[in-house]
């Protein structure tokens, strides 16, 4: 049986956020958590509109799923994003206990997974959906900042 949607489905809606902080000037990264095939949280990075460094599109997004469940674990939730989660961001996740964390573009020089960030024993992590959209989408968004100044 094919499944309608999976993971590509859910991190075109990230893409989508992306877009719309690229579009605000924001760096381009955007998220989706999700549970039982239905989006509960939809964010893009806000750094630049909140003034707030902290104002990450996961931070955004665990806040909204928070909201959205009525407690702060998100356990059976999964997060899409754009870009792998900074160290800042990481730790988030694993206070959220998410289930499973599904990103796009490896960030070499500040993910995770190269600064060895733990994540919560049961979370579950994936990469490389969607890779080359999610870091063209960057890369097309610096060289035009680059070139504005």
């Amino acid at each position: 049986m094919i499944k309608p949607y999976d993971d590509k489905y859910f991190m075109q809606k990230a893409l989508q956020e992306a877009e719309e902080a690229y579009a605000k000037g924001e760096i381009p990264v955007g998220a989706v958590i999700v549970i039982d095939d239905k989006i509960i949280a939809r964010a893009h990075n806000l750094t630049e509109l909140l003034n707030d460094v902290t104002a990450h599109a996961e931070m955004q997004a665990i806040t909204a799923a928070a909201n959205f469940l009525g407690g702060k674990y998100l356990q059976n939730c999964t997060l899409y994003v754009t870009l792998e989660p900074c160290q800042m961001c990481a730790g988030a996740l694993y206070w959220s206990q998410i289930s499973k964390i599904v990103y796009g573009a490896r960030d070499e020089e500040r993910g995770c997974i190269n600064l060895q960030t733990k994540l919560h024993p049961k979370t579950k992590l994936e990469g490389g959906i969607l890779a080359e959209e999610a870091s063209s989408l960057m890369k097309r968004f610096f060289i035009e900042k680059r070139n504005l100044n």
